[in-house]
C-alpha cells in the first residue's frame, strides 16, 4: 500500500465499484464521495448507491453532498493528494480541481474525444461504433475535455449488449487506472490535448429515446435494443401495453408488403418484425405486467400465429 498518497475516490454506480476495490489494495483511500441515496423499487426503499455500499463494507468514510459546488470544503478537509472520479454524476468545482498535488483524474468509458458525457457505453452500441474503450484524463471545468493521460480500446462484438460491454469496461477502467497511477505519481506521463474537431457527445438517455422506431434500418433497431439491454430496456407499444426487448438478431428477409413494426413471421426462438430494410427477430422480451422471458417460453402458453399481422406502435 502507498501509505503517503491520500486518495479521494468519487463514484456512484456499479461501474465504479471494481475501480474502488482495486484502488484500496494499493492506495490509502481516505474518503469516498457518492451521489445521494435514492428510493428504489415499487416500495420506494431508500437504498445506498453501489459505491457507498462498497465503501462502507471496506470501512471507508462516505460523503454524499446534494450539491458538490456548495459543499466541497468538507471534502477538501481530508487533504487529498489526488482525486479520482469514475461515473460520479456531478460537475467538480474549480476549487477541488486545483487542490490536489497530483490533480483530479477521471476514468471515462470511451475513447475521448469521442462520446463525452454520461451515457458513453449505451451510445457506443446504439451509434454502431466498432470500438470503444477507457480513457484516463485530467479533469477540467468543461465536461470530459481534459488532457488524455492513457487509453485502452476494445472491440464491440455482435455478442455485446450494454451489460457485457459495461462489465468489461469497468474492469478495463480498474486495470488501466492502476497501471497509470504510478506513472502520474512519478511524473512519467505526457498528457495529450483532445482534438476538438473529433468530439462527439453521449448525453444521458431520455425516456423518449427508449421507444423503438421501426421505420429505421434493421442495424439501427438491433443496436438500439442491445444498447439499452438490460436497463432501461428498449420498448414498443402493442395493443395498449408496453413491451420491452432484451435480445434480438437480424435476418436478410425483406417484406415488400408489410408495415414497419409488423410481426411478419414466427420462428422457434422468436418473432420477426418487419423494419425499413430487413427483419429484426425478438428472442427475449417482457410484456407489461409480466416477467422477462424468452419468447420461446412465451410460445408454450399461446398460439404464436395469433401474433402475426399485429403492428407495434400503431395508433
Amino acid at each position: 500500500m502507498n501509505e503517503k498518497l491520500r486518495v479521494i475516490f468519487m463514484g456512484t454506480p456499479d461501474f465504479s465499484v471494481p475501480i474502488l476495490e482495486g484502488l484500496v489494495k494499493d492506495y490509502d483511500v481516505v474518503l469516498v464521495v457518492s451521489q445521494p441515496d435514492k428510493e428504489v423499487g415499487r416500495k420506494r426503499i431508500l437504498t445506498n448507491t453501489p459505491v457507498k455500499a462498497c465503501a462502507l463494507s471496506l470501512g471507508i468514510p462516505v460523503l454524499q453532498p446534494k450539491s458538490i459546488k456548495k459543499e466541497y470544503s468538507q471534502i477538501l478537509d481530508f487533504k487529498p493528494d489526488i482525486i479520482i472520479t469514475a461515473a460520479y454524476g456531478q460537475i467538480i468545482p474549480k476549487e477541488m480541481l486545483d487542490y490536489p498535488k497530483y490533480g483530479c483524474i477521471n476514468v471515462h468509458a470511451s475513447l475521448l474525444p469521442k462520446l463525452r458525457g454520461g451515457a458513453p457505453i449505451h451510445r457506443a452500441i446504439m451509434n454502431n461504433y466498432p470500438r470503444t474503450g477507457i480513457t484516463i484524463m485530467y479533469m477540467v471545468e468543461k465536461m470530459d475535455a481534459g488532457d488524455i493521460i492513457s487509453q485502452k480500446d476494445t472491440i464491440i462484438s455482435s455478442e455485446d449488449n450494454l451489460e457485457t460491454l459495461h462489465d468489461r469496461l469497468s474492469l478495463m477502467g480498474r486495470d488501466l487506472l492502476l497501471a497509470t497511477l504510478p506513472e502520474i505519481i512519478s511524473h512519467r506521463i505526457s498528457p495529450v490535448k483532445q482534438d476538438e474537431n473529433e468530439v462527439t457527445y453521449a448525453w444521458n438517455i431520455k425516456r423518449e429515446e427508449e421507444l423503438v422506431d421501426f421505420h429505421r434500418y434493421a442495424i439501427d433497431v438491433w443496436n438500439h435494443i442491445r444498447g439499452l439491454s438490460p436497463h432501461p430496456g428498449a420498448y414498443a407499444k402493442l395493443e395498449g401495453k408496453i413491451v420491452k426487448f432484451y435480445q434480438a438478431y437480424i435476418t436478410d428477409t425483406f417484406y415488400t408488403e408489410k408495415k414497419d413494426g409488423e410481426i411478419a413471421r414466427i420462428y422457434k426462438d422468436g418473432f420477426g418484425i418487419s423494419v425499413k430494410d430487413r427483419e429484426v427477430v425478438i428472442t427475449e422480451f417482457q410484456i407489461e405486467g409480466k416477467k422477462r422471458m424468452k419468447v420461446s417460453d412465451y410460445f408454450h402458453g399461446i398460439d404464436p400465429n395469433r401474433l402475426l399481422g399485429k403492428v407495434f406502435n400503431e395508433e
